[in-house]
């Protein structure tokens, strides 16, 4: 974990009225599920670190994965708070998230940004060896989450992809401290979202592009008829795009 973020103090904010709890509240990361094998087969290869969107879970990440890049290991992580939890004998494992709403605004979205990336950072430096090449790959929330990791300790991370992913104003101080030299990394981002998205406003998906080209080596793209999802054209242009930057060879 960054010295900042190791540094800082908890960032909380206010009570939430959607999900229970403060944003920013201190979050630990506690379920995960690692491709078959564990995540440590193909060690030369970069790690995948998935996460995923309001009220979905770590299958669903995974289930992407096998189509993005079977020749990668990979672990995706569970949101630590728990919309809808896993009902006994049903293999559904449940509903998830990242923040105390679906799209928090302002200082609740800085807050949680931070409480959220600090948790998988930390998780990161538990369990995976500081030399192994880790990219994380989210899909909206978690899309933030991914990118947000870059603005707390932007040393530890190969690249990122964001999936119709928004991004975090960075107007609270301490919530986004390594903002001030992560253009000196030129770390590669792909971000993608779809033309038709509803969930989050267009402004938002400009704004946090635009963020991204300020900040980062990016690559991004909209797609036309597309919701907010995920499409077969946009996992082949990121597997390209991960060609075209030495994340997976394709092959083992």
């Amino acid at each position: 974990m960054s010295k900042e973020a190791n540094a800082s103090q908890p960032l909380i904010g206010r009570e939430s009225t959607t999900v229970p709890g403060r944003f920013g509240e201190p979050l630990t990361v506690e379920h995960s599920v690692t491709s078959r094998g564990g995540f440590d087969q193909h060690a030369t290869h970069p790690l995948f670190l998935c996460l995923h969107g309001w009220g979905s879970s770590e299958e669903d990440m995974a289930d992407i994965m096998r189509l993005i890049a079977p020749y990668n290991d990979f672990v995706a992580l569970r949101g630590p708070l728990t919309l809808a939890p896993a009902r006994e004998g049903s293999p559904d494992p449940g509903n998830y998230a990242w923040f105390h709403d679906a799209l928090p605004i302002g200082d609740d979205r800085d807050y949680d940004a931070y409480a959220a990336a600090t948790a998988v950072d930390r998780w990161v430096a538990d369990n995976i060896p500081a030399d192994r090449d880790v990219v994380p790959l989210g899909f909206s929330q978690g899309g933030l989450v991914a990118v947000h990791l870059l603005r707390i300790n932007p040393e530890r991370y190969r690249a990122v992809v964001s999936l119709s992913g928004f991004n975090a104003p960075g107007q609270v101080p301490g919530t986004a401290p390594a903002d001030s030299r992560l253009a000196d990394y030129d770390i590669p981002v792909f971000y993608t979202y779809g033309k038709n998205d509803g969930v989050i406003p267009k402004y938002e998906l400009f704004a946090t592009a635009a963020w991204l080209e300020e900040h980062t080596w990016l690559k991004t793209k909209s797609y036309h008829g597309l919701d907010h999802n995920v499409s077969l054209e946009e996992f082949a242009d990121l597997r390209q795009w991960l060609l075209d930057n030495d994340i997976t060879s394709g092959v083992l």
